[in-house]
């Protein structure tokens, strides 16, 4: 095996439950050292894959590589993996120096090993102080460390990770996120995550893989998945609030919807276009409002109906004609519902999708 090599590779993946088809002819390829996370909303298959990988499903076709090695009918244990689940499934009556030996010491590791891993991992998740505690004395945050800890001892070179923070309050997730970030900068090995947090994903990933239906519908770096999203799937799931969307027709480099029509210029075309239904997609961060929309080249005329002030920012809720977008503005903007805001873009962040296919135009 070469470091050019993916660390993992899935090919042609099959999974069914009787007559229901869970993952349809999959395919993957993770870079040894990269951080994948797996995005998706619930059904989609993402913990079904990721159970796949781990070997606790056996898939109905197709193959499953860590490491070079063929492992599609290989047992969890010989599989080079160690898993973090949503749950912590900690032993309650062992303390977190025991919940961390206990695999090590079903493996017969000889005790000097087993207390140098613990050392380790305890030093790079900042649990020292927490060994001689029992779960019933920590709190979420510090249990999802101890679970990520006694994967962590295993010094496998694949961490699989479904939904570890679930379970715990914004400031937890957030904090751990940071923690879990930095844990992949220190060891520099392979994890797969699950989540579907966009934020989680965003932020921890160097590549994510949108899933739907038990397909793989884009995987690419955070940044080329916010800014080309290659169908209106990807398009409407990445964003917070969800991309505006306009029903239109596009034709030669001009699209008519109901609120108007305006040129594409600066639009990138993935082809010449024809006269077709689409939908025209704006991101709410992409809308410029009150002075600033007389500088964009696509002007429009709204109502303000909403307003949600969230400190860094504020989001407005705008009727034109009977179509409604979401704005985001400056978090001191003073606006109030029922007054007029002119708004305006630019094709060149606009976003294009065929209405029959969905894909990007």
């Amino acid at each position: 095996m070469t470091a050019s090599d993916p660390s993992i590779s899935i090919k042609n993946l099959d999974l069914s439950f009787g007559a229901v088809r869970v993952l349809k002819d999959l395919n993957l390829d993770v870079a040894q050292g990269e951080f994948v996370v797996l995005l998706g909303s619930s059904g989609c298959g993402k913990s079904t894959l990721l159970n796949c990988i781990a070997g606790l499903l056996d898939v109905t076709a197709g193959q499953i590589f860590i490491g070079g090695q063929n492992v599609t009918w290989e047992e969890p244990s010989k599989r080079g993996i160690g898993m973090v689940f949503q749950s912590y499934a900690l032993y309650p009556q062992m303390t977190v120096e025991g919940n961390l030996a206990f695999g090590l010491k079903n493996a017969g590791v000889p005790k000097d090993e087993i207390r140098a891993k613990i050392a380790r991992a305890a030093e790079v998740l900042q649990i020292e102080p927490l060994l001689k505690r029992k779960p019933a004395a920590l709190s979420g945050g510090q249990r999802q460390r101890v679970a990520i800890g006694r994967a962590l001892v295993r010094d496998v070179d694949v961490f699989l990770f479904d939904e570890p923070l679930s379970n715990l309050d914004a400031k937890l997730r957030a904090d751990l996120r940071v923690e879990i970030k930095q844990l992949h900068a220190t060891l520099g090995n392979t994890m797969i995550y699950v989540t579907h947090d966009q934020i989680e994903a965003m932020t921890l990933a160097d590549r994510i893989a949108i899933m739907k239906g038990g397909h793989v519908l884009q995987f690419a770096a955070p940044h080329e998945i916010y800014n080309r999203p290659n169908c209106l799937y990807v398009a409407e799931f990445i964003g917070s609030p969800s991309m505006n969307f306009l029903d239109g027709v596009v034709s030669g480099g001009s699209f008519a919807s109901d609120v108007g029509s305006f040129a594409l210029e600066g639009y990138g075309f993935a082809a010449e276009p024809g006269t077709a239904p689409a939908v025209f997609g704006i991101r709410p961060e992409h809308i410029a409002s009150g002075a600033a929309a007389a500088e964009m080249p696509i002007r429009l005329d709204s109502t303000i109906e909403l307003v949600e002030p969230l400190g860094s920012d504020t989001l407005a809720r705008v009727r034109v004609g009977e179509q409604k977008l979401w704005v985001r503005m400056d978090g001191q903007a003073s606006v109030t519902p029922g007054s007029a805001l002119p708004i305006g873009f630019s094709a060149e962040r606009a976003h294009l999708f065929d209405k029959s296919s969905e894909a990007r135009l």
